[in-house]
């Protein structure tokens, strides 16, 4: 089956009365058949009926094996981390997710896991950073927010020859768009906040696999530490996912027409998107997915403009995260990426004046619109502080 039917049909649970919806199995624990027997399921933090499925459904969704659901996308990232050990190495994409750069600073040192940031656009940059120290590769593809792009083939090609594992963070464009397990990398991360939620109202997250003996070692982790995402946020993670297809197609489309808008719009400087011919690894990105996601970034060269420009946009609210149906728009220097350790700043921080925005499934025109009477009323408030300095 295409991608797109697969987000509605999935395999359900075993349910005497039929429901097409499947049940929440919001409990705690279950009974079981003797004082020294257990049944499938004894406790929820190890195992739960709605959370098996919603994790079968994303294994599904990403043709992978297995997949484990977490209380969050960092929830996710963290049991990832768990697979180095003390005294080995990550390298990390210098262009990730603040918070995940909040952990791999701030968290893994106190464990012996040492983390070195590397441009992972440039291959043989990453082959002269590797030892034998190095377990893990973790990237993002395109990345957040400056929608860097990785080559995932020749990523896991250099990876599989030092023995480290390639983890691959594919939140900004879901399985329908692209699918690095069948690109060789060797884990998807995911936060199933993100798009497969894509309603802004679950937080969670997922790691996908096809090893066995892989998955084991992280639904462990899971099981151990108490990370797994609950009933209900699994049920409604798996109600999300069943019109997947449908909102990314619509997003990526009124996403390119927006792109191409602020592209020709003169008070912007550069815009990020791999959906246009000029952005750099867009023939790469074009290679190994499908679509382009819902996610731009751009500059205007004054992050005051640029602040007025977030601020007077009537139908982008202004929110972190990205993925939902409703538009959003941000400062990723001052909130999605305003953990990223002082230290780093320099190195690893967006643009002060870079806008992201999340597009949603409103009509274009409208959000076009609404674009352009936001970037006309930060041009009338410029004039207005130029011309009272002069006078």
């Amino acid at each position: 089956m295409k991608t797109a039917t697969q987000c509605v049909h999935f395999d359900s649970t075993d349910d005497p009365h039929c429901s097409i919806s499947p049940p929440i199995y919001q409990t705690a624990t279950f009974r079981q058949p003797t004082a020294d027997e257990f049944g499938e399921y004894d406790y929820t933090r190890s195992g739960n009926p709605t959370r098996g499925l919603v994790e079968r459904q994303i294994a599904r969704l990403e043709g992978a094996e297995h997949a484990c659901a977490f209380a969050s996308g960092m929830a996710a990232i963290t049991a990832l981390t768990r697979l180095v050990g003390v005294g080995e190495e990550i390298i990390a994409g210098d262009d990730l997710y603040g918070g995940t750069v909040r952990l791999l600073d701030q968290i893994l040192p106190r464990q012996g896991i040492s983390v070195r940031y590397v441009d992972v656009t440039d291959v043989d940059a990453v082959r002269e950073a590797l030892n034998p120290r190095v377990k893990l590769i973790l990237i993002e593809t395109p990345s957040n927010p400056t929608m860097r792009v990785a080559d995932i083939r020749a990523l896991a090609q250099v990876a599989r020859a030092a023995g480290a594992l390639l983890a691959v963070d594919n939140s900004m464009l879901s399985p329908c768009f692209q699918k690095p397990l069948k690109l060789g990398a060797d884990i998807v991360v995911h936060s199933a906040t993100k798009f497969l939620c894509g309603h802004s109202d679950v937080t969670g997250g997922a790691l996908v696999v096809n090893d066995y003996d892989l998955h084991r070692q992280i639904a462990f982790q899971q099981n151990a530490e108490g990370a797994g995402l609950s009933p209900f946020d699994s049920w409604l993670l798996l109600r999300g996912m069943k019109t997947l297809s449908l909102r990314v197609e619509r997003q990526n489309e009124s996403a390119r027409k927006i792109a191409e808008f602020l592209s020709r719009h003169s008070a912007v400087d550069r815009v990020y998107y791999p959906g246009l011919a000029d952005h750099p690894g867009h023939k790469i990105h074009r290679d190994q997915s499908k679509g382009d996601g819902a996610v731009i970034s751009f500059t205007t060269g004054d992050v005051e403009v640029s602040r007025q420009v977030v601020e007077a946009t009537q139908l982008f609210d202004i929110a972190v995260s990205f993925g939902s149906v409703g538009s959003t728009i941000s400062l990723p220097c001052r909130m999605s990426h305003a953990s990223i350790p002082q230290a780093l700043r320099d190195r690893l921080a967006p643009p002060p004046d870079l806008v992201r925005i999340s597009v949603g499934i409103e009509d274009v025109d409208d959000l076009i619109e609404d674009l352009s009477r936001a970037f006309a009323l930060a041009a009338q408030r410029e004039d207005a502080v130029t011309a009272a300095c002069v006078a």
